[in-house]
């Protein structure tokens, strides 16, 4: 058996099926800065915290009083999957309790501090407060367990809580503390001069938005960043509509462009209407972006494959305020998915040339294109192309496109033999298999040798 005829057992090895070529079909495009709704929790609940592991969301305590200051503090777990869009009850949280920190690492979502009670200060007025706590609990998403940490050192609710190199910040008005995840200790560090925060990581930097009083009876939407490297505070612009009572996700820049998205209600506007303003970290500018459809507040935000979901709280109505269960999904501004290439030429056969054509299609513009021959660096080109000084043997061939917001797409390698010289083999006849096994494509080597020997 020749060369040739060896490297193509290993060529149909590799590619049980062969490549089918058709037309490319365009796929429609996923309207961006738009709101759907999806499947609402089984239990009405504000002040809850939300995390994302896995391609799961977790939506873990809260309230279900319909009054504030709130009572009737819970400690529901419950798991939505987007690919079902259903959601199912997991192992509750130990301590009953809402407006806490949630932070995760490694599979495992970190729920720190929170309000576990009222307290009575007036018996005359009946005036009350929030009892906050310090307890740090951990939720294991594999086993739908839970265990104790150490406590926070101070008391609070309404915290933030950011994961960066193996290690939790933890952002209130009064304090930013930094939990050591692997020697289970905290230490302190700078406070963020802010009211009502919230905080996204970006590129390991914390990136905090929430309000500043200017001392002249108009706050505005102060944008902090902390760099965790040199423990010091950088101060972005600021924005003129503060928002407040609501949460902040950032997208990774994969599917959607790296935004920042704090979302809640505007203060000093009665009744406050919804928004959903927008922080580019890269030129330090806001924007606009479509409010919830539901106007809500005291709700939790998090963001999974570059989706911002937005579930619970407490729903703005005419004549006061009503707990829901609603899970509003929300597609950033320039959400786009990878280019789908598909590769024309060359397929899974024999050339007995040492140039092949490189001809592919893809199914939206691209800004780059380019291929890896064998596995090396990527060669830009315009279009279709012309691979030359090919060597006898097996090679492979991947295409690969960009789109406007960078997201990058990747053709099936394509695995083909170069001859080591002429041969009046029929390899047309291969190329129109699919599915054939190795077994058979022996068998017939066979009586074609036999055959041509004769």
């Amino acid at each position: 058996m020749s060369k040739s005829a060896a490297l193509l057992l290993v060529l149909v090895f590799l590619t049980p099926s062969l490549i089918v070529v058709t037309r490319p079909v365009y796929a429609a495009t996923v309207a961006g800065n738009s709101w759907v709704s999806k499947a609402s929790m089984h239990q009405a609940r504000a002040g809850l915290g939300v995390a994302a592991v896995n391609g799961k969301i977790y939506a873990v305590g809260g309230t279900t009083s319909s009054r504030k200051p709130s009572d009737a503090f819970v400690g529901t777990n419950e798991e939505y999957d987007p690919a079902t869009d259903k959601w199912t009850y997991r192992e509750s949280m130990p301590t009953p309790r809402a407006y806490f920190a949630t932070a995760v690492y490694q599979n495992k979502i970190f729920c720190i501090g929170g309000v576990v009670g009222l307290g009575l200060l007036d018996e005359r007025t009946q005036f009350r407060y929030y009892i906050r706590s310090q307890v740090n609990e951990v939720y294991d998403t594999v086993t739908d367990s839970w265990v104790t940490k150490a406590p926070l050192p101070d008391v609070g609710m309404e915290l933030q809580a950011s994961v960066v190199n193996g290690k939790i910040y933890v952002v209130g008005g009064a304090f930013t503390y930094v939990y050591d995840i692997a020697n289970d200790s905290w230490s302190s560090t700078k406070q963020v001069p802010v009211s009502h925060p919230v905080s996204v990581v970006v590129d390991n930097k914390i990136i905090v938005a929430g309000e500043v009083s200017t001392g002249l009876d108009t706050p505005e939407q102060k944008i902090l960043i902390y760099n965790t490297k040199t423990d010091s505070w950088a101060e972005g612009k600021s924005d003129p509509t503060v928002v407040s009572l609501g949460g902040a996700g950032a997208t990774t820049g994969v599917k959607a462009p790296q935004m920042v998205y704090v979302l809640g209600l505007v203060v000093e506007q009665y009744p406050p209407p919804s928004v959903n303003q927008v922080y580019d970290p890269k030129t330090d500018t806001w924007s606009a972006a479509t409010a919830m459809p539901t106007n809500r507040s005291d709700f939790g935000v998090v963001v999974l494959n570059d989706l911002l979901y937005a579930i619970g709280g407490y729903s703005r109505l005419s004549r006061g305020i009503a707990l829901t269960a609603v899970n509003e999904q929300f597609t950033p501004i320039g959400y786009s998915t990878p280019p789908e290439i598909k590769v024309v030429s060359p397929t899974n056969q024999i050339y007995n040339e040492s140039s092949v054509s490189l001809v592919f299609t893809v199914n939206k513009p691209a800004s780059w294109m380019g291929y890896s021959l064998d596995g090396q660096d990527n060669v830009t080109v315009t279009g279709n192309a012309t691979l030359t000084g090919l060597s006898s043997g097996l090679h492979n061939v991947t295409v690969y496109a960009k789109d406007a917001f960078e997201n990058t797409g990747a053709s099936e390698t394509i695995h083909f033999i170069i001859a080591e010289e002429p041969e009046p083999f029929p390899t047309s006849l291969i190329a129109g298999i699919s599915g054939v096994s190795i077994i058979s494509v022996v068998i017939c080597l066979f009586y074609y040798r036999k055959k041509r020997n004769h």
